[in-house]
């Protein structure tokens, strides 16, 4: 009748089947599922897991010889502490204020010159319509970056050798009497540094930046087209801003590492003609820490420089999330 409401139902709802499914049982076979699916996968992260584990994170503990005074027979946890000795000895040795400011110098030439290198080729190599071309091209520049420094400062001195080299040539064809030695002219050191730096990783950031290219849709080039744009004006507009991404990331890493100038380049290219431009926090370390035997001087410059490369990576990244969004973290 109207004007007449039933009653509530009221339902118990402990009580109501919902076809008995076990949520939390499907979530775990789930899993189980996917563990099996990419068992493989697993088995080989293994082996690199294990290897940063066992050289990068247990030695950490041995950071402690920096705040000692190391001796063979007590062992490092049996050595007196030194209160910061080592760290006064670091700031107030003359040569550091030199090492540091090299290491800083070679870096930023290699971050300033370097850094945009791979950028350039990969937009480069991304125009080529020639497959068979555009795979020799990937497979030259990123040959060098398979080959030890060794190697590689052995081939360059051949190259630029004053007796036998290009500027031998050069210099002969042009009846100059002497040629410079680009090892021993202080003026042309850092430069020299900075090209073979280049040569040496602008293959392998080549394949990072052409696998984000990669991910483009293609149904923008194909507006592009529609609209008339050439190749440049794709390039700029759509290519370009793509990378921004994996730039950003990359360039927060290399500030993470400004004072890793390249030990392994600069040991194998320098020589003490050159040490006022070249001589860097790597090779003073291997000079005082390694042939001196004074492992825990070593290990207090290794603590300095990872300490102020972790307060750029966060300084940083800090910056670039307050006006973009693409920071680390």
């Amino acid at each position: 009748m109207a004007g007449i409401r039933a009653p509530p139902v009221k339902v118990d709802i402990g009580k109501v089947d919902i076809g008995k499914v076990d949520i939390g049982a499907a979530a775990g076979h789930e899993r189980r599922r996917k563990a099996r699916k990419y068992l493989v996968l697993y088995l080989f992260c293994l082996a690199p897991a294990t290897a940063l584990f066992v050289f990068h994170y247990l030695p950490i503990w041995g950071v402690i010889i920096a705040f000692k005074d190391f001796r063979f027979g007590l062992g490092i946890l049996g050595s007196p502490w030194n209160d910061f000795q080592h760290f006064r000895d670091l700031f107030l040795d003359p040569f550091f204020a030199r090492v540091l400011r090299n290491t800083v110098i070679i870096s930023l030439l290699k971050i300033v010159f370097g850094f945009p290198a791979p950028v350039i080729l990969a937009l480069l190599v991304n125009e080529l319509r020639n497959q068979p071309f555009k795979k020799a091209v990937q497979s030259i520049s990123y040959l060098p970056h398979f080959m030890s420094w060794v190697v590689i400062a052995g081939v360059v001195m051949e190259i630029l050798s004053p007796q036998r080299g290009i500027p031998a040539f050069i210099g002969h064809l042009l009846g100059a009497e002497e040629v410079p030695n680009l090892f021993m002219d202080r003026a042309l050191f850092r430069p020299l540094l900075v090209v073979t730096h280049i040569w040496q990783s602008v293959g392998w950031g080549t394949i990072v930046y052409l696998a984000a290219i990669s991910t483009i849709d293609p149904t923008l080039y194909d507006v592009s087209a529609v609209d008339g744009a050439g190749r440049l004006r794709t390039m700029v507009h759509i290519t370009l801003p793509a990378l921004v991404p994996v730039m950003t990331i990359l360039f927060l890493l290399s500030l993470g590492h400004l004072l890793n100038a390249g030990f392994e380049q600069i040991f194998n290219l320098y020589n003490p003609l050159v040490y006022e431009v070249a001589d860097i926090i790597d090779t003073y370390v291997y000079r005082v820490g390694i042939l001196d035997i004074r492992f825990e001087f070593g290990a207090a410059v290794g603590l300095f420089k990872n300490v102020i490369g972790v307060i750029l990576l966060v300084a940083a990244n800090a910056i670039i999330r307050r006006f973009s969004e693409y920071a680390i973290w």
